[in-house]
Parts: C-alpha cells; structure tokens; sequence
C-alpha cells in the first residue's frame, strides 16, 4: 500500500536575477522524501505567482518562503496575504536573509507565522515534524523549534537560536525539485548553480553575514563535491558551475582537492603527455584578494585546468584608508596581485566596489575609481561593477549611522521600496552622484572588446577615462537615447 506523502509548499519571490533557489532547494532536500511531497514554485517562473500558489495549497500543511530584503519583500508579501485569506490557519514560515535578519519585527505581519534564521535545514525539518502532527493552532502555545521565532499568545517569541550543521550530515540537494532547463532558458546558458559552504570567517563592517553566521563556516567534502557534480552533470549536462559560496577559496587545500576531484572524474585521458583537462565544464566561485596571492601559481594553474574560468574578488575600495575602515583585511597589492595571477592564467573576474559610505571622502572615491581603471585595462575579461552603500541591515556600519540618527524603514511594506540596486544613499551628492555614473558609462565602453562598430566610442570613451573627463557627455545621452525600453510583463 503506498503511503500518502505530506505536502510541504516552498515559495522562491520574484526578483530581477535568476540565480537558482538554493535555500529553498536546501530545505525541501532535507524533509524525507518517502513522506513529504515538496512542491517548489518560484515567482520568476509564474505569469501569476499568486494563483499559482493558492492551487497548491488545498492540502499542504505548510507554506514555507525565502525573503531577502528589498523589492522581493513586496511579492513575498502579497502571496502571503493571499494564502491566509484563502486558509487562514494555514501556518506561513518565512526564510532567508530579511527573516534572519529581523525575526521577531518581520511577524508583526499578520500572514507570517514564523521566521527562521540562519542556516535553515534542521530547524524547518523539526518544524515540519511538528506541523504534520497537528500539534499548531493559530494562537495557541508555541512549539518551541530553536533556530525559529513563532507568534503565540502576546506577541512574538525568539527559541533559543540552533548551532550550524555540518554540511556534510546534510543530504544532497535534489535538483529535481525544479525545472533546471527553465534557469537555463532565463539565463542564456546551461549554468547550474551550486552552494558548497554556508558562512563566512571574515569581519566586513559593511556586510551581514557577521551578524547571521556569526562567523562560523562550514562545508561538504571535495570527493562528495564530485561525486555530485558527477551525478548533476550526467542528469542536467551544463556548461558551466557557478559556486554560490560567500567564500569558496577559503581554504587552499580544499580548493586544491575540489580541482583534482573535477580532473579526475571530467578529464579525458591524454595519452599525448599534456596535461590533463576538464573538457565538460567550466566552473566560477568567489574569492578574496588574501585567498588570492596565497594560492601558489601551480595550484591556480591546476583550477584553471580543472575548468575554472572566472572568480569574483570583492574589493569594495581603492583607498586602503576605507578598507581599514570597513574592516575588509585586504590589501590593495594583494587585490592588484590576485588580478596580475587571473592575467596570467587566462582567467576573467568581476571586482565589485561600493562608494558612497558614510563620511566618505572624495579622495577615497578617486581612489576607487583610479583601481578601477587600472583592473579594467589589465584584461578585457575584467568587470568592474560599482554599487552606492546601501544601509543593510544587520551590518556594523548600518548600525553605526542608526545610532547617528539614520532611520531604517519600520513595516516590510516600507522594507520592499527599500532599493538595493542603482539608488544611491543620503551620503552622496548629486554631483559626485553624476560624477560616479558618467564614469561607469564610459569605463564600461573603454575596456570593453574592440569591434568595429563600437570603436568610435571606445576611442572617445579612452581618451575621456584617460584624462578624467566626464563634462558634456554628449555619447551617454545618445546612447542612453537608443536604449530599447524594458518589455513590460
């Protein structure tokens, strides 16, 4: 006789990238498949999210959702108001970073039932458990799930927080969850995404992985790494591997043992002497500049040949003084060197700055500037992208300008107009503002390929970056002109 399975509704928001849900694909990997059906729905994917989650929901016993603040909130928000009109007693879970990072506020929301934080396996396992027994009612005594906040008689009540869970205790992520060939349709290319840590040791005042994980790490094995790249690539046959990780070049040798891993089981034998290649895929992951210069010219050598084409080294700044300030632990030469290694090796990389801190100087944003044209005309396999400093929560800096008299929004309906990308804060004058995106325009036409028809413009796009000239910038109107406008959905 077979079994009825629970149903367990997990939620991924709309929001303007296409990165696979991990976290929901983490958590609905963990509940044992024999007795829970996981039916995962993600908005990006949905004409109607909405309608597409309230046919799911007739028989589930829980609806659970990944949050990150900003926009994808205002989703978030509606598919929850619609489920507890729908079912009422219904009990609503909400994930992620937004959840971790406010897990008793986020419940003055009527349609949130609990929060979780932080690494979310076990404590929406143990949830789960409890749910399916019947053992919630909508007011009534709380469960008492460490690692999650729950509305009971009198407001929100914080369990006591769940210590991190060895990666490798955890079962692996069933990709079968989710239309792989969908993200690869939304993404222009067959790149899977795949998380191999959780946390960060590192101390950045302006992020708030410090205040989530609080600095533990943790993360799978190499053999198991390729052991399961080896079972996805015969199933899903990608290109390309993107680590997810906050910081995957955290340790050396493991790094060194993910690479062997990947030759062993992707690289033909080459009976021509040569040295072994990774001819199925190629691979990216996050790395710092410190991680960087500590990687001897042999092992980066022996990733590129394993399949890595491309690493992501956050730099932030090109004032040390900032650095310093932000607590990032780099160095400027060790972000130069990292970069002069990827040349080398013949490997792209993206180096995100931010500007616009508090207190910032304009010597400081020179300075960033200056470091940017100096990565970007190192290699044409260079990217550059400069964001504003937006107070996100949780960081030392966001509550360092709180104290200072900084209002944060109150209610999550204010949260979702919070805007993450392309606004710049209250610490930036509109002519440093104008400043900073005249340079993005033509920095990105200056060192990009050389072809025939954008040569025009990467030649005055040179000559204006060379000499710091942004005045008149006649090019940005008519190319900002031609933009075809956004398709509207």
């Amino acid at each position: 006789m077979t079994m009825t399975r629970t149903k367990i509704v997990l939620y991924n928001p709309r929001a303007v990238f296409f990165t696979m849900p991990l976290a929901l694909l983490a958590v609905g990997s963990a509940l044992d498949p024999a007795r829970y059906d996981v039916r995962i729905i993600d908005g990006r994917l949905e004409k109607d999210p909405v309608a597409a989650v309230l046919a799911e929901i007739d028989n589930a016993v829980c609806l659970g959702m990944t949050v990150l603040t900003g926009a994808p909130i205002r989703d978030a928000l509606q598919v929850s108001r619609a489920v507890k009109a729908r079912r009422p007693e219904l009990p609503v879970v909400w994930g992620g970073w937004h959840a971790s990072l406010f897990p008793t506020d986020t419940l003055d929301e009527p349609s949130v039932d609990f929060t979780v934080q932080g690494q979310g396996e076990a404590t929406f396992a143990e949830l789960v458990e409890r749910l399916a027994a019947g053992e919630w009612q909508p007011g009534g005594p709380g469960l008492g799930v460490a690692g999650s906040v729950e509305r009971i008689e009198g407001g929100p009540w914080r369990n006591p927080a769940r210590a991190m869970t060895d990666m490798n205790e955890l079962p692996p992520h069933r990709y079968d969850l989710m239309a792989v060939e969908r993200y690869y349709t939304l993404k222009g290319e067959r790149q899977l995404d795949y998380i191999s840590s959780t946390g960060c040791f590192f101390r950045c005042a302006f992020c708030a992985d410090p205040f989530v994980f609080k600095r533990r790490w943790t993360a799978l094995e190499p053999e198991r790494m390729g052991e399961e790249a080896e079972t996805l690539w015969q199933r899903y046959r990608f290109d390309d591997f993107a680590f997810q990780d906050e910081t995957f070049f955290t340790y050396r040798d493991r790094v060194i043992a993910v690479a062997e891993e990947f030759l062993r089981r992707f690289a033909p034998s080459t009976k021509g002497g040569g040295p072994a290649r990774n001819t199925r895929f190629t691979w990216t992951a996050t790395m710092r500049a410190d991680q960087g210069v500590r990687l001897s010219d042999d092992a980066f050598a022996l990733c590129v040949r394993s399949g890595l084409r491309r690493v992501m080294i956050g730099v932030e700044s090109g004032s040390q003084e900032m650095m310093d300030w932000m607590k990032k632990d780099i160095r400027v030469e060790e972000v130069l060197q990292s970069a002069e290694m990827c040349v080398r090796h013949g490997v792209g990389a993206i180096f995100p700055f931010i500007v616009g801190f508090p207190g910032e100087s304009d010597d400081s944003v020179l300075a960033s500037l200056n470091l940017v044209k100096q990565l970007r005309s190192m290699s044409p396999q260079f990217e550059t992208p400069i964001f504003y400093f937006k107070p996100y929560p949780g960081s030392q800096i966001t509550d360092e300008v709180v104290r200072q008299g900084y209002s944060l929004p109150q209610t999550l309906d204010e949260w979702a107009d919070f805007d993450f990308v392309g606004s710049s804060g209250p610490w930036v004058s509109q002519e440093k503002y104008e400043l900073i995106e005249r340079f993005k325009f033509y920095n990105r036409f200056a060192w990009g390929p050389e072809t025939l028809r954008r040569r025009p413009l990467q030649a005055v796009a040179r000559w204006r970056v060379r000499k710091d000239f942004y005045r008149a910038p006649v090019e940005k109107r008519v190319v900002d002109r031609l933009k075809p406008l956004p398709k509207l959905s």
